[in-house]
């Protein structure tokens, strides 16, 4: 006989049993401990948001490459490619997290670039941002 089960991570119905760790890892122990599916998703998007492409080693493909940004012309064309990148990467890597907005703000008189990010996660409903400013 078939049941239904809810669409729960089973990894959250259980208190203060770790999901993974956040980055970046520096804490009082280096790993910090995430306990639910929000902050674990967040770390997972952080990570690949920092790693450059060719930076793991079985999987070159992974990572927003967004540092490379930072000594090139950035126009309103490459920030058009480079949204649409990321949102198929996050659709392959993620199925889970649903884009909604990618913004650039870029500086280039400081040589900055701030990047939000603001995504759903499927199955909870969670809305959720990432800023990362990158110099």
């Amino acid at each position: 006989m078939a049941r239904i089960i809810q669409s729960k991570f089973p990894i959250d119905s259980v208190e203060r049993k770790a999901v993974g760790f956040s980055f970046p890892i520096n804490g009082p122990a280096v790993f910090v401990q995430t306990f639910t599916t929000r902050e674990q998703t967040k770390s997972n998007l952080i990570n690949y948001l920092l790693t450059n492409k060719n930076e793991r080693v079985f999987n070159p493909n992974f990572g927003a490459d967004l540092r490379n940004l930072l000594f090139e012309n950035v126009l309103d064309r490459t920030t058009d490619e480079l949204q649409e990148r990321i949102q198929n990467d996050i659709n392959n890597y993620f199925p889970q997290v649903k884009v909604e907005q990618i913004k650039f703000d870029n500086q280039a008189d400081n040589n900055t670039i701030n990047f939000t990010l603001v995504y759903t996660i499927a199955n909870f409903g969670i809305t959720d941002e990432i800023n990362i400013t990158l110099q």
